[in-house]
């Protein structure tokens, strides 16, 4: 089948494009991009012509920090589900955390996901697998046997490396094999009990706090570790203007790092908390006006070069309990991408470079094949409406998860159509 897209505002950062054009897919790739393929098209067999006048086409929208729960945690969302979710939110591909029962560390677990999305047969998920067995911190998995398996990189994400020596050789293993090491930056010392960060809020709330330092004294050995394996380093969900500023100077000295951060951060402040809604419980914690500033500068400048959703999905009853024993996390998937509008609408970034941070950014960071809009790519591709208004209503997420604090807020702009691999998966219009 042949799907022309016709005049919408093309924006590829990979081809330095941001233009009214037309696209033509054919057996699902790209083959051609540029002014009036209609005329030339129209008559072809088989053709499907969208106008999408007024619309943004991007390439589909790439999500490097999901948690799809399968296998181990169906009751909170499956690898369907997600897929599902991540359709209506306008990512074609997402990279799935290890943090499942069991814990993805060999390579029947890698396989087994990789099993379940061909069966889906939706989106394009990439498995991360864990650094160390069971994510326990002790000792290593076996990196170049689950990337044979089809993993994409290796975190302890939700469990950070505590033992300098086994990050160090983690960096050097993963180095030799082109793939990153996605470092969760926590010293559970300091964060020890804590389920909000250290500030006013919680000293007024009476709730027991995490010191952004927590965060700040891991990134800062990280870094260091990186400098001294000249090894690729990508840190997660940077949370904290401290956070922000090494890796900025790191940047600066030449060091192979990047960072990602998530709409929460930059959208929402501890002062949030005071109502004690648990689906803003996360890890980290929603931090100061300061630090939501010097994430949004990270974004602006460049220092970090990915926004993630750090989609965290929880059943009812892992929410709706006492704050402190609630668990962590917030479904994010489907409300990403309007939310990171809002740094458009805000003038802190253009909307290339926002497309840039969803897209191309992602993609190298995993090394993966996707991302762009060039002549015989995959024709994964993404198409936005910015003048959609809509109210979030967790009751219709596609995610099994519905612990969302955006809940009832109205958003602007929106993806009215998801294309994977030339076949239309999602369409809103």
């Amino acid at each position: 089948m042949t799907l022309l897209l016709k005049g919408g505002r093309v924006v590829d950062p990979s081809l330095n494009r941001d233009e009214v054009a037309d696209l033509l897919i054919k057996n699902g790739k790209i083959v051609k991009l540029g002014k009036d393929l209609y005329k030339a098209n129209k008559a072809a067999p088989d053709i499907e012509v969208l106008d999408l006048r007024g619309k943004i086409v991007v390439p589909g929208l790439i999500d490097i920090h999901t948690h799809l729960r399968e296998p181990g945690f169906e009751y909170k969302e499956t690898i369907a589900s997600g897929s599902e979710a991540a359709l209506a939110g306008g990512f074609t591909s997402i990279a799935c955390m290890p943090n499942t029962n069991p814990v993805n560390d060999n390579r029947s677990v890698t396989e087994f996901i990789r099993r379940k999305t061909t069966e889906c047969g939706l989106v394009n998920v990439y498995p991360i697998a864990a650094i160390s067995v069971k994510s326990e911190g002790t000792f290593l998995t076996e990196f170049l046997d689950l990337k044979d398996a089809g993993a994409v990189g290796f975190s302890d994400d939700g469990k950070p490396v505590m033992n300098a020596a086994l990050m160090r050789r983690a960096l050097e293993y993963a180095s030799s094999l082109d793939m990153p090491i996605i470092a969760h930056c926590e010293d559970k010392n300091l964060s020890a009990g804590g389920v909000m960060h250290e500030g006013f809020v919680a000293a007024e709330l009476g709730l027991s706090a995490i010191p952004s330092v927590a965060e700040e004294i891991m990134v800062a050995r990280d870094l260091l570790l990186a400098e001294f394996t000249s090894a690729p380093l990508h840190i997660a969900h940077v949370s904290t203007a401290g956070s922000v500023r090494m890796i900025r100077e790191a940047k600066a000295r030449g060091i192979r790092v990047t960072a990602e951060t998530a709409p929460h951060y930059f959208t929402l402040t501890d002062e949030a908390l005071r109502g004690f809604d648990t689906n803003l419980k996360v890890y980290p914690p929603l931090r100061s006006r300061e630090d939501r500033a010097s994430v949004r500068e990270g974004l602006s400048d460049g220092t970090l070069d990915v926004i993630a959703s750090d989609h965290a999905p929880h059943a009812r009853t892992d929410k709706e309990v006492e704050f402190d024993y609630a668990a962590s996390g917030l479904t994010g998937l489907e409300t990403s991408l309007s939310l990171s509008l809002g740094l458009v609408a805000d003038g802190a970034l253009t909307l290339l470079s926002l497309i840039e941070k969803m897209t191309v950014n992602p993609a190298g960071v995993l090394r993966l094949p996707k991302g762009g809009l060039a002549i015989g790519a995959d024709a994964d591709v993404t198409v936005i409406d910015p003048d959609r208004e809509w109210i979030c209503d967790r009751a219709l997420f596609r995610s099994r998860g519905r612990n969302s604090p955006f809940h009832g807020w109205t958003m602007k702009g929106k993806a009215i159509l998801t294309i994977v691999g030339g076949t239309v998966r999602y369409r809103d219009f």
